[in-house]
């Protein structure tokens, strides 16, 4: 393993998937200005997620739609027959 490309500044941080509300603790570098208070009654920062394996249908087994962004919309839209 090479010395001094990894970083030192690792701390405890709450990923939390913004589609189903699941949260788990972790350890990041990842910067973030919100917090939040986990189940053991502490303050951690929080990174926000998309999705995480609870709720990617490649893990869940369901067939399920996940449209954050309207992405779907914007497809049919743009490439629309006419």
């Amino acid at each position: 393993m090479k010395q001094g490309i990894h970083p030192e500044n690792y701390r405890t941080v709450v990923f939390k998937d913004m589609s189903n509300g699941h949260q788990f603790l972790s350890r990041s570098t990842a910067p973030s200005k919100e917090t939040v208070v986990f189940e053991d009654g502490k303050e951690y920062p929080v990174i926000k997620l998309e999705i995480s394996n609870t709720s990617h249908p490649f893990y869940t087994g369901k067939n399920v739609l996940v449209d954050t962004a309207g992405r779907i919309d914007k497809f049919n839209k743009r490439y629309k027959k006419n």
